[in-house]
């Protein structure tokens, strides 16, 4: 083997390994669009004899789903605005003021943004025991809400640093308060900061399974995370048609919220000249 083809070997070797590792992620979710369509779905993936919508329609006309999806939006919706409101007040003066523990509150921010949930999931469990919020939806999206804080903060403050100051003060001094120029100033110009973090917190809980599956009993209380892991042991036998059907329903919030995530990342602030005069 001469130099030249060794050469050609190590340039299409890691496009061979890609492209091996690509189907193995591609045949699952290709299994799931079939089987969502097939009536007689099986574990094995195969063409449909038939393709009809019947799994979809079951799914959707269901109740117990129909409450399950609306639990896991209403419980991520929450999370995300809440997130952002209480991200927005504890950024401002990380962001606007000289504080003198900042560094050291920021270091602490940025070390709560790592820490695993399961770590503390033990003693965040005997918590809701002895508040009585265990089985408790509002009491998740509190927890949500805890967890995603440092993350919300470090994200908001970065962006709320690219808004000009010169703005803000020229509002106060048209005698706007400033809880006003955080409404009617700095807020409009981080839209793109905003609606990121919001993507991203909706993104974490409605994808989340570890912590509804901890902290809720009932089944008329379970998300859509948790509906999906009980069509492995509701039933004997498990129905995979109605089982794609759910996964590819389960799956559209994410990926039409990772599409915008990608537009207003790339997107970015446009202020030059926000401070001309």
């Amino acid at each position: 083997m001469n130099a030249k083809q060794r050469k050609l070997i190590y340039r299409i070797l890691p496009y061979v390994v890609l492209s091996l590792i690509g189907i193995c992620f591609l045949l699952p979710l290709l299994w799931v669009l079939v089987a969502s369509v097939d009536p007689n779905a099986m574990q094995s993936l195969k063409m449909p004899k038939q393709v009809t919508p019947g799994n979809y329609v079951d799914v959707l006309t269901s109740r117990e789903n129909q409450r399950a999806f609306a639990i896991g939006l209403l419980m991520s919706l929450g999370q995300a605005v809440i997130v952002v409101l209480l991200a927005l007040l504890a950024a401002y003066p990380l962001s606007r003021y000289q504080l003198k523990f900042k560094k050291p509150f920021m270091l602490t921010i940025l070390f709560m943004t790592s820490l695993p949930i399961t770590a503390v999931m033990v003693p965040v469990y005997q918590l809701f025991l002895t508040l009585k919020l265990y089985d408790n939806v509002v009491g998740v999206v509190l927890f949500y809400v805890a967890s995603s804080m440092p993350y919300g903060i470090w994200m908001i403050k970065n962006f709320m640093d690219s808004v000009p100051e010169d703005l803000e003060e020229a509002a106060w001094v048209d005698g706007a308060s400033v809880f006003t120029g955080i409404r009617k100033i700095v807020a409009p110009l981080m839209v793109p900061g905003i609606c990121t973090v919001a993507i991203f917190t909706f993104s974490g809980s409605w994808g989340n399974f570890f912590v509804p599956y901890i902290l809720l009993q009932s089944p008329e209380n379970f998300p859509a995370s948790l509906k999906l892991y009980q069509f492995f042991g509701q039933y004997g036998m498990v129905d995979y048609g109605r089982l794609a059907a759910f996964s590819v329903l389960y799956a559209i919030p994410s990926i039409v919220l990772y599409i915008l995530s990608q537009r207003f990342m790339s997107k970015g602030f446009s202020m030059q000249g926000g401070t001309k005069g």
